[in-house]
């Protein structure tokens, strides 16, 4: 996915979507544990990866909000 497209938003906006990929995250987080003891380490893997996107996608959106 390397396309862009512009959007305009209200920091409103930005801080639900914000709020909505925080949730999200924690879903991810947990579902990493849950793989690491029950040892799937490819669970483990793409759960992480999930959550690492999720959080560098969180950072650009709270770093628009604070401008």
């Amino acid at each position: 996915m390397t396309d862009s497209i512009n959007l305009s938003l209200s920091s409103d906006e930005i801080e639900m979507i914000v709020d909505a990929l925080e949730a999200d995250l924690e879903g991810y987080v947990e579902a990493a544990k849950e793989a690491r003891g029950n040892n799937n380490r490819e669970d483990v893997t793409t759960f992480t990866e999930a959550a690492t996107r999720i959080q560098t996608l969180m950072s650009k959106l709270q770093d628009l909000v604070e401008e």
